[in-house]
């Protein structure tokens, strides 16, 4: 069974309308696979995990567009971290889902902590995707409105921005310093997705108010305590290269490294040659990100059955990348 085969969208309610799902079903799925949530960033939508998702077939994928993203993009506010986490657990709900692994990238691991904070049973693992650290500070002084800026420069002003055909978003996307010698079909699958309205007229899906109050949020005093509860031997995958391809990333290694010391249930590890987009959109992060979600997930399954109790789960080898 293909990525293509398990995939489906579905929407549930939540909070002033309906939330849309994008949603890989495990190969010869028999209704006990455990299910993994995975959170996306804050432009993005759920198709940034369709290569993570080729390489689990043995779990089920459940990947919101968050509020104000993707189809779910006309849900009002407010937003921010709370909100979304309360979010994803009416979809819990809905799926008749008691716990689940959650995988964040960006943003998305943002969320991943808030809600573990707020659903803690839950929550039994988090794996966090170049986000949900604090923030290395920025400039003081800065609103709301600019610290977003500043921290997400092209990307803001990308949704604020007209394409008359999907021709001419895919190019500007080729022609991302991220992207260069890394575009393919899952990129290109992505790009088309996030668009919105009708040619010659067509923007991307994510509004600038969501964008910059879910930033204002990354700053918030909820975060230490929040990441202090976070289960023990939660992994965190740095990214050394940040969202134009730059060097050191948008968390600097020491930066990162003096976040986790102080919290022993964390585990660092940095994924070689990725930068904030790739770590999702290639082989090799692709790769990595699926590693840390079956561990999590593994150690989960293990935890409920006892220990000493291999089950085929454990024993599974990953498939090839």
């Amino acid at each position: 069974m293909t990525g293509t085969d398990r995939y489906r969208t579905l929407d549930v309610p939540v909070r002033g309308g309906e939330l849309r799902l994008g949603v890989w079903e495990p190969a010869g799925a028999d209704g006990r696979a455990p299910t993994v949530v995975a959170v996306h960033g804050v432009t993005a939508s759920h198709r940034c995990w369709s290569m993570v998702a080729d390489r689990l077939p043995q779990v089920r994928i459940v990947a919101p567009d968050l509020r104000g993203r993707g189809r779910s993009a006309g849900l009002p506010g407010p937003y921010g971290m709370a909100g979304h986490a309360d979010d994803i657990a009416a979809v819990l709900d809905a799926l008749e889902v008691p716990t689940a692994t959650v995988v964040g990238h960006s943003m998305g691991g943002f969320v991943a902590v808030a809600l573990r904070s707020r659903h803690r049973a839950r929550v039994p693992a988090v794996v966090l995707v170049d986000g949900g650290l604090p923030l290395p500070p920025g400039p003081p002084g800065l609103t709301d409105d600019e610290r977003s800026t500043a921290l997400l420069g092209p990307a803001k002003a990308r949704l604020t921005m007209t394409f008359p055909d999907r021709a001419s978003y895919r190019d500007f996307f080729r022609a991302h310093p991220a992207f260069a010698g890394g575009w393919n079909d899952a990129v290109a699958d992505y790009v088309d997705y996030d668009l919105t309205g009708a040619p010659p007229e067509l923007r991307p899906s994510t509004p600038v108010a969501a964008l910059t109050a879910d930033t204002a949020d990354l700053w918030g005093r909820w975060l230490p305590a929040a990441l202090d509860d976070l289960p023990v031997g939660t992994t965190v995958l740095r990214a050394p290269r940040g969202l134009q391809g730059e060097e050191p990333g948008m968390y600097p290694p020491e930066w990162a490294g003096s976040v986790v010391a102080g919290r022993p249930s964390l585990t660092l590890r940095d994924v070689p040659g990725v930068n904030h987009y790739t770590i999702l959109f290639s082989d090799r992060g692709a790769a990595a990100v699926a590693d840390a979600v079956r561990s999590a997930v593994g150690t989960v399954s293990a935890a409920e059955r006892g220990a000493g109790e291999p089950s085929a789960w454990d024993s599974s080898p990953a498939p090839d990348p």
